[in-house]
C-alpha cells in the first residue's frame, strides 16, 4: 500500500468549478456565467497579442518592467512596489504561500471569492470564514475573528460574488485594527467598473500591512491571457518576488496587457455600457419580483424565494441558450449571479425571467 501523500489541507480542497460554457443540444448559448466583458479587448490589444506572435522563441521579461512602468504611470504607483501574476489568483497564492502555513489562520468573509480559502488550504493554512451583514462585509465581525494565529484577511471591494463594496473610511478602519501581525490584501478585480475608485491603493501607500490585487481579466477583456498585478508595501513584494517563478507570464499576455492599460477610450467605453445596462437589468427583474443589491461590478446577484426556485429558473435560463451561474458553493443557494452582457444579452435575459416568473408581458 502506498504511504506517498500530500500536504496537509490539500485533500480538504474543493475542486474549483469555473462558469459553465455550454448547454446540452443547444448551439449559441450566450455565456453570462464567468463575469466575462461582453466586448471583449480593445483592438490596440489584440494587436500588440499578435505582434507578439513574432517572438514566441524568446524567453519573455522576467521582471515584467515594461507593464510595471505602464502600471505605475497610469495608476500613479511606485513602480518597484508593483507584482505581476497569471492572473490575480496567482498574487493571492502567493500571499498564502509566503504568510500563511501550518498552524496560522486565514481570513475571508462567507460569500467571499473562493480562491482564498483553496489557496489557504494549499499552503497548510486553516481558513476561517466570518460572516457578512445582509451580503455586505462586516469590519467588525472579521476583527471579532481575529486571532494570534491570524496572518491574512482577505478581502474583496466590490465583492464576488454579491456585487457589494464597503467605504474607504470602513477599508481605512479595518487596517487601523487589526493586529500588527496581520497583513490585509484588498482585492480589486472589479474595482475598475467603479467610478474613481482606486481599488485601495492610497491605502497601500499609507500603511505597511496593506497589499492591493487587480486583474486585466475583467473590464480589459484578457481573462483568456491571465494576467493579473499586486501592489503593496516594499518588504511584501520583496517577499512575493522570491517565491515568484521568473518567467510566469508570457510576452503575448504581457504585450496585451500594456495595450489594453492604454487604450483608455475602449475601457471607458466598456465601463459606461455595464453601468448603464447593469441598472436597466436589476430594474428589469425587480419588476418581475426578483430582487437584487446594488451592484458595483459587472454582473447582479438576483435573489430568488428559496434555492428550489433559484434552481428552477436557472434551468428555464439553460433551456433558452442562457448561462448565468449557480453560487450554492458560496453560500448563496437562493440566489443566480448574472454577468451583465450586452444590451441583446439583457433584454433576453429580463424576459426570460419574466417567463419564468410568470409575468411575462
Amino acid at each position: 500500500m502506498t504511504q506517498i501523500t500530500p500536504q496537509p489541507g490539500i485533500m480538504d480542497i474543493a475542486l474549483y468549478e469555473s462558469g459553465a460554457a455550454h448547454v446540452d443540444g443547444i448551439s449559441n448559448v450566450v455565456k453570462l456565467s464567468s463575469n466575462e466583458n461582453p466586448f471583449g479587448p480593445s483592438d490596440q490589444a489584440r494587436e500588440a497579442y499578435a505582434k507578439a506572435g513574432y517572438d514566441l522563441h524568446r524567453y519573455p521579461s522576467s521582471d515584467h518592467g515594461a507593464l510595471r512602468r505602464a502600471l505605475a504611470a497610469h495608476h500613479g504607483l511606485d513602480t518597484d512596489r508593483i507584482i505581476c501574476g497569471a492572473g490575480s489568483d496567482e498574487i493571492i497564492a502567493f500571499l498564502c504561500q509566503a504568510y500563511a502555513g501550518p498552524g496560522t489562520e486565514v481570513i475571508h468573509t462567507e460569500h467571499g471569492f473562493a480562491m482564498y480559502k483553496i489557496s489557504a488550504l494549499a499552503a497548510g493554512a486553516t481558513p476561517v470564514e466570518v460572516p457578512e451583514r445582509e451580503r455586505v462585509t462586516d469590519v467588525d465581525a472579521i476583527l471579532a475573528a481575529c486571532t494570534d494565529a491570524t496572518r491574512l484577511v482577505f478581502l474583496a471591494n466590490p465583492n464576488n460574488p454579491t456585487g457589494t463594496m464597503i467605504g474607504d473610511g470602513e477599508v481605512a478602519r479595518l487596517a487601523e485594527a487589526l493586529p500588527p501581525h496581520v497583513l490585509l490584501v484588498l482585492d480589486g478585480a472589479y474595482a475598475e467598473y467603479v467610478e474613481g475608485y482606486d481599488g485601495g491603493a492610497g491605502l497601500v501607500d499609507a500603511r505597511q500591512n496593506v497589499v492591493m490585487t487587480r486583474t486585466f481579466s475583467k473590464l480589459y477583456g484578457l481573462g483568456g491571457l491571465r494576467v493579473g498585478w499586486g501592489y503593496g508595501p516594499k518588504h511584501v513584494i520583496d517577499v512575493l518576488n522570491r517565491v515568484r517563478g521568473p518567467f510566469n507570464l508570457a510576452t503575448p499576455a504581457l504585450a496585451a496587457a500594456e495595450a489594453a492599460l492604454r487604450d483608455t477610450a475602449w475601457t471607458e467605453k466598456c465601463r459606461n455600457e455595464n453601468s448603464r445596462l447593469r441598472a436597466w437589468l436589476a430594474e428589469a427583474l425587480a419588476e418581475h419580483g426578483v430582487p437584487s443589491d446594488t451592484s458595483t461590478a459587472n454582473f447582479i446577484l438576483a435573489r430568488f424565494a428559496s434555492p428550489d426556485q433559484a434552481r428552477a429558473c436557472d434551468a428555464h435560463l439553460q433551456s433558452q441558450g442562457l448561462i448565468v451561474r449557480q453560487v450554492a458553493g458560496y453560500n448563496l443557494p437562493h440566489c443566480l449571479r448574472i454577468t451583465v452582457g450586452d444590451e441583446p444579452s439583457c433584454r433576453r435575459v429580463a424576459h426570460a425571467i419574466g417567463q419564468f416568473m410568470g409575468d411575462a408581458e
